[in-house]
């Protein structure tokens, strides 16, 4: 087994549950080392987390990965510990790990953690990932047997979120908002394919882009909600492409199709987050 904790949480480095739950990997497991991927992940988005997850999964050695973003702690949702290639995966049973482990080979055991005896002795309802995740982790960066963890699952039970929306017309490419960073670069549900239709609809290398109004809001009064926006974006390649300022749409480091404002915030001007939905098209005549 990894002796590698690769830790992924929203829980943020202000308030000391990130610390908490390295010394209980220090406590359980010395010899592991943590490498602390984000604690930033906005909270409770677990398709943020999810793709994050798999985006780093990509890039690391094996390891055994605790991931902790978790609106359902302290209910009936599972804990989970995921085989997948020479990985490890623990975490909740919310879509969060699934991402993840397809990328590192797909899950080929899965198994609840029904285990109580690797847990702390006390086991908060609204802090699983200090009590059981990590513990588990540490266990199994130790040295621990995955059966140990507890009752072996279907594969085919573990949730799995929802594939985004993206809707293709003669004219338009309709997506969700999959993923926003921190610079306000806005990911979408879309890909190279997708990319170069936009190439072929654009006028003078320009395509209409429009945000959701209000018939199409998913919550109301929530970002990027509302009015809607319209603007164009550039076909382009690299930020540069563009004046600062102007909007381009591009593929992403992913590989995703993606819109982005040279040295500026996509997400702002557009009015979107994380579930938007997002059109791009042929630009309206006249």
């Amino acid at each position: 087994m990894p002796d590698l904790i690769a830790f992924l949480t929203d829980y943020g480095t202000r308030d000391g549950f990130a610390a908490v739950c390295h010394g209980v990997a220090a406590t359980r497991a010395p010899s592991a080392r943590v490498l602390d991927l984000t604690h930033d992940v906005p909270p409770q988005d677990v398709r943020h987390g999810a793709t994050v997850l798999a985006r780093v999964a990509r890039h690391l050695p094996p390891a055994v990965y605790v991931a902790v973003v978790d609106p359902g702690v302290g209910t009936a949702r599972r804990g989970l510990a995921l085989r997948a290639g020479s990985s490890v995966l623990v975490g909740p049973d919310n879509g969060l790990l699934p991402p993840a482990a397809d990328v590192l080979g797909g899950v080929s055991d899965a198994y609840a953690l029904t285990n109580g005896e690797l847990w702390l002795p006390e086991v908060d309802r609204t802090f699983h990932g200090r009590d059981v995740f990590m513990p588990v982790g540490a266990f199994l960066a130790g040295g621990g047997s995955l059966g140990d963890v507890g009752e072996q699952v279907a594969v085919d039970s573990l949730v799995r979120l929802p594939a985004p929306a993206r809707t293709r017309t003669a004219a338009s490419l309709t997506c969700e908002v999959t993923y926003v960073d921190h610079y306000g670069n806005v990911q979408l549900a879309g890909d190279a394919a997708d990319l170069a239709v936009l190439g072929e609809w654009a006028a003078q290398g320009w395509v209409d882009v429009a945000t959701a109004g209000p018939e199409e809001a998913r919550e109301p009064g929530a970002p990027g909600e509302g009015e809607g926006v319209r603007d164009r974006a550039r076909v382009g390649r690299a930020f540069g492409d563009v004046p600062a300022g102007e909007l381009l749409t591009y593929l992403d480091s992913d590989r995703r199709l993606a819109l982005a404002v040279n040295e500026g915030s996509a997400a702002a001007r557009l009015r979107v987050r994380g579930g938007s939905l997002v059109t791009v098209g042929a630009p309206a005549e006249g």
